[in-house]
C-alpha cells in the first residue's frame, strides 16, 4: 500500500475515533436475543449482518454471537465509507437469526464465538442453501484447536464432504483493496492453548471462497476498540484492512 493510502488511512482512523459514540458499550447483555431485525439503511449497497445462532453448550453462556456489538460495525462500517466507493454509512448493519429466511437477504454473515454453536436442523438447512446461492460468511473471535474441532464438526452437519483449507497470501481476497504483505499477524489477545493466528477458508464445489475463518483471532475487538489506545496501532490498522478486503470480497466475487 502507498504512503498517500496509508496516511489517509491514519487519518480516518482519527476521523473515526472523533465521531463515533460510546454509549452502547456496556450494554444490557440480557437485550442481546431481542435484537433482531433492520436498523440498515434501505439504500446501503452493503449490508453487514451478524448471525445469531443456537449456542449455549460446553460451559458457554451461549451470547458470544453478540460479542463486541455494535460499536465493532460501526467503526469497521464507518471507516469502510470513508476509505472505498461501497454506498454504506456506520449503520449499515442488522442482526439475523440463522434460522430465518432473512439471511437470504445478505451477502455477508458475520459470525462470532462459534465455539459456542449447536447448529439446529433448520439453521443447518438454511446455512447450506445460504452458501450454496453464493453467499459469503466471516468466522472470528474464537481461539483454540478444540473449537476449530467443534466448529469443524458443526460444518460436517451442513457439507459432510467439505472441510477447512489453511489459507494463503496468495489468495486474491487478501488483495482485493489493500494489499496484505502477511498473514503473519498479532491477535489482540493470546489463545488459550497458545496458538497463533491462522486463516481458513471454506471452499464450495466449484473452488468459490464461501467462508474465510479468523482462528485463534478476534479482528472484530480490533475494531471495537479501534478509537481507543487499548491495542497497538499496527494490528488494529491491519484488522480494517482485513475487514474492508473482505467486504469488497463479497461484492465483486
Amino acid at each position: 500500500m502507498s504512503k498517500g493510502v496509508w496516511g489517509s488511512l491514519l487519518l480516518l482512523l482519527g476521523l473515526a475515533g472523533m465521531a463515533v459514540s460510546q454509549g452502547n458499550r456496556g450494554m444490557d447483555r440480557r437485550l442481546w436475543p431481542e435484537m433482531t431485525g433492520s436498523r440498515s439503511p434501505n439504500n446501503s449497497e452493503f449490508v453487514f449482518a451478524r448471525v445469531r445462532f443456537n449456542s449455549g453448550l460446553r460451559g458457554y453462556r451461549g451470547n458470544g454471537w453478540a460479542h463486541d456489538y455494535p460499536d465493532a460495525e460501526e467503526h469497521i462500517l464507518q471507516v469502510a465509507n470513508e476509505a472505498t466507493g461501497i454506498n454504506l454509512h456506520k449503520m449499515s448493519y442488522v442482526i439475523v437469526a440463522l434460522g430465518s429466511e432473512e439471511i437470504f437477504q445478505y451477502p455477508f454473515l458475520y459470525f462470532s464465538e462459534v465455539g459456542e454453536m449447536n447448529l439446529t436442523e433448520r439453521e443447518t438447512i438454511n446455512f447450506r442453501e445460504y452458501l450454496n446461492r453464493g453467499g459469503f460468511a466471516m468466522i472470528d473471535d474464537f481461539d483454540s484447536q478444540v473449537n476449530l474441532d467443534w466448529f469443524l464438526s458443526q460444518m460436517k452437519q451442513v457439507f459432510p464432504e467439505r472441510s477447512f483449507v489453511e489459507m494463503a497470501i496468495e489468495h486474491p481476497i487478501f488483495h482485493t483493496f489493500f494489499e496484505i504483505p502477511t498473514l503473519k499477524i498479532e491477535p489482540p489477545y493470546q489463545a488459550r492453548d497458545g496458538g497463533r493466528p491462522t486463516f481458513y477458508g471454506y471452499f464450495d464445489e466449484r473452488d468459490r471462497l464461501a467462508m474465510i475463518i479468523c482462528h485463534n483471532n478476534d479482528i472484530g475487538d480490533f475494531w471495537e476498540w479501534i478509537d481507543q489506545p487499548r491495542y497497538p496501532l499496527q494490528p488494529s490498522t491491519e484488522a480494517l484492512r482485513f475487514g474492508i478486503n473482505f467486504f469488497v470480497h463479497t461484492l465483486t466475487h
